[in-house]
Protein backbone atom coordinates (compact mmCIF):
# COMPACT_ATOMS: atom_id res chain seq x y z
CA UNK A 1 0.00 0.00 0.00
CA UNK A 2 1.42 3.85 -1.20
CA UNK A 3 2.13 5.83 2.15
CA UNK A 4 3.88 8.92 2.26
CA UNK A 5 5.51 7.45 5.08
CA UNK A 6 7.24 5.63 2.63
CA UNK A 7 10.53 7.64 2.17
CA UNK A 8 10.93 6.59 -1.46
CA UNK A 9 6.86 7.26 -2.50
CA UNK A 10 7.18 10.00 -0.53
CA UNK A 11 10.58 11.49 -2.48
CA UNK A 12 8.28 10.42 -5.62
CA UNK A 13 5.16 12.57 -4.95
CA UNK A 14 7.58 15.91 -4.35
CA UNK A 15 9.22 15.28 -7.18
CA UNK A 16 6.06 15.67 -9.38
CA UNK A 17 5.57 18.38 -7.00
CA UNK A 18 8.28 20.34 -8.15
CA UNK A 19 7.24 19.78 -11.84
CA UNK A 20 4.13 22.32 -10.92
CA UNK A 21 4.35 25.04 -12.46
CA UNK A 22 1.51 28.33 -12.56
CA UNK A 23 0.83 27.68 -16.58
CA UNK A 24 0.01 23.79 -15.40
CA UNK A 25 -3.48 23.32 -16.36
CA UNK A 26 -6.06 20.78 -14.68
CA UNK A 27 -7.32 18.36 -16.64
CA UNK A 28 -10.54 18.13 -14.66
CA UNK A 29 -12.05 20.85 -11.76
CA UNK A 30 -12.27 23.92 -11.23
CA UNK A 31 -9.00 24.80 -9.75
CA UNK A 32 -5.91 26.56 -11.05
CA UNK A 33 -2.35 25.30 -9.82
CA UNK A 34 -2.00 27.82 -7.26
CA UNK A 35 -5.15 26.90 -5.58
CA UNK A 36 -4.40 23.15 -5.92
CA UNK A 37 -1.28 23.65 -4.44
CA UNK A 38 -2.70 26.02 -1.66
CA UNK A 39 -5.25 23.25 -0.69
CA UNK A 40 -2.84 20.24 -0.58
CA UNK A 41 -1.12 23.35 1.91
CA UNK A 42 -4.07 23.27 3.79
CA UNK A 43 -4.65 19.21 3.96
CA UNK A 44 -1.06 18.67 4.94
CA UNK A 45 -1.16 21.31 7.63
CA UNK A 46 -4.48 19.58 8.89
CA UNK A 47 -2.67 16.26 8.94
CA UNK A 48 -0.04 17.61 11.69
CA UNK A 49 -2.23 19.08 13.37
CA UNK A 50 -1.66 22.69 12.29
CA UNK A 51 -4.85 23.53 11.19
CA UNK A 52 -8.28 22.57 12.75
CA UNK A 53 -11.24 21.75 10.88
CA UNK A 54 -15.05 21.24 11.72
CA UNK A 55 -15.87 17.43 11.65
CA UNK A 56 -18.70 16.43 9.07
CA UNK A 57 -21.72 13.98 10.21
CA UNK A 58 -21.18 11.93 6.88
CA UNK A 59 -21.45 8.48 6.87
CA UNK A 60 -18.23 8.03 5.28
CA UNK A 61 -16.70 8.33 9.02
CA UNK A 62 -17.83 5.02 9.56
CA UNK A 63 -15.94 1.26 8.74
CA UNK A 64 -16.62 0.17 6.51
CA UNK A 65 -17.46 3.40 4.02
CA UNK A 66 -14.28 4.70 5.51
CA UNK A 67 -11.89 1.59 4.58
CA UNK A 68 -13.38 1.45 1.27
CA UNK A 69 -12.40 5.42 0.47
CA UNK A 70 -8.98 5.33 1.96
CA UNK A 71 -7.68 2.13 1.21
CA UNK A 72 -9.78 0.75 -1.94
CA UNK A 73 -11.54 2.89 -4.43
CA UNK A 74 -10.51 5.14 -7.14
CA UNK A 75 -10.97 8.68 -5.65
CA UNK A 76 -14.29 10.64 -7.22
CA UNK A 77 -12.80 13.37 -9.50
CA UNK A 78 -14.60 16.91 -8.92
CA UNK A 79 -15.73 16.21 -4.98
CA UNK A 80 -16.37 19.86 -3.35
CA UNK A 81 -13.85 20.23 -1.35
CA UNK A 82 -14.23 21.39 2.51
CA UNK A 83 -13.79 25.37 2.70
CA UNK A 84 -10.90 25.25 5.53
CA UNK A 85 -9.00 23.86 3.14
CA UNK A 86 -9.57 26.37 0.78
CA UNK A 87 -8.06 29.66 2.30
CA UNK A 88 -8.94 33.08 0.61
CA UNK A 89 -5.13 33.99 0.72
CA UNK A 90 -3.56 33.94 -2.26
CA UNK A 91 -0.29 32.68 -2.28
CA UNK A 92 2.22 31.95 -5.38
CA UNK A 93 3.18 28.98 -6.80
CA UNK A 94 6.50 28.56 -5.70
CA UNK A 95 5.72 29.63 -1.97
CA UNK A 96 3.09 26.96 -2.35
CA UNK A 97 5.52 24.06 -3.03
CA UNK A 98 7.87 25.20 -0.91
CA UNK A 99 5.78 25.06 2.26
CA UNK A 100 3.91 21.75 0.70
CA UNK A 101 7.75 19.99 0.66
CA UNK A 102 7.90 21.15 4.15
CA UNK A 103 4.35 19.93 5.16
CA UNK A 104 4.90 16.74 3.52
CA UNK A 105 8.77 16.14 5.24
CA UNK A 106 7.31 17.02 8.77
CA UNK A 107 4.69 14.72 8.43
CA UNK A 108 7.40 11.72 7.37
CA UNK A 109 8.67 12.78 10.19
CA UNK A 110 6.25 11.30 12.60
CA UNK A 111 5.94 7.90 11.64
CA UNK A 112 5.74 6.95 15.19
CA UNK A 113 3.98 9.38 16.54
CA UNK A 114 0.20 7.70 17.81
CA UNK A 115 -1.95 10.81 18.47
CA UNK A 116 -3.41 11.75 14.74
CA UNK A 117 -6.08 14.73 14.28
CA UNK A 118 -9.79 13.82 13.83
CA UNK A 119 -10.18 14.28 10.02
CA UNK A 120 -13.47 15.85 9.22
CA UNK A 121 -14.78 13.59 6.60
CA UNK A 122 -13.21 10.44 7.99
CA UNK A 123 -13.17 10.46 11.32
CA UNK A 124 -10.74 8.68 13.43
CA UNK A 125 -7.81 7.69 11.43
CA UNK A 126 -4.36 6.47 12.67
CA UNK A 127 -0.71 6.50 11.44
CA UNK A 128 -1.21 3.54 8.44
CA UNK A 129 -4.84 5.53 7.58
CA UNK A 130 -3.34 9.11 8.07
CA UNK A 131 -0.38 7.60 5.39
CA UNK A 132 -2.16 6.28 3.20
CA UNK A 133 -4.79 8.93 2.75
CA UNK A 134 -2.04 11.85 2.57
CA UNK A 135 -0.26 10.29 -0.56
CA UNK A 136 -3.43 8.93 -1.98
CA UNK A 137 -4.68 12.54 -1.47
CA UNK A 138 -1.68 13.95 -2.81
CA UNK A 139 -1.37 11.88 -5.73
CA UNK A 140 -5.00 12.78 -7.07
CA UNK A 141 -4.31 16.32 -7.41
CA UNK A 142 -0.84 15.61 -8.89
CA UNK A 143 -2.93 13.58 -11.77
CA UNK A 144 -5.54 16.45 -12.08
CA UNK A 145 -2.66 18.39 -12.95
CA UNK A 146 -0.83 15.81 -15.30
CA UNK A 147 1.84 15.61 -13.35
Amino acid sequence: MKTLFDEQRRNGLLSRIDRVTADTRPTWGKMNAERMLTHLVESMRMAIGELQTKPKNLLIRFAPFRQLLVYVLPWPKGVPTAPELLPSDSRTVDDSKRELVRLVTEFGKRNARDDWPYHPAFGELGRKGWGVLAWRHIDHHLRQFGV
